[in-house]
């Protein structure tokens, strides 16, 4: 997968209530993931106004605090 940049998730902006975390584009839109799409794994933030994507740079841990940021439990694992 090809990246328009690597952004560290303390550079990007996270809003409790949508749950989503962002970035500004260069194309004036800005790039958006959903905390829940981190937490399972999901790397990619896109921007729904363009074709590019950057790469979130994060350990699972550092989504903690904004889950309590959000008044939020931490997502259980699916057993299959």
């Amino acid at each position: 997968m090809s990246y328009y940049d690597q952004i560290e998730i303390e550079d990007m902006t996270f809003d409790p209530t949508t749950q989503i975390f962002t970035y500004p584009c260069p194309c004036g839109d800005r790039f958006q993931v959903y905390i829940d799409d981190l937490f399972d794994g999901e790397e990619a933030a896109v921007c729904p106004s363009c074709s590019l994507m950057i790469q979130v740079i994060f350990e699972k841990e550092d989504l903690v605090e904004f889950y309590q940021e959000a008044g939020m439990p931490l997502p259980e694992p699916i057993v299959v």
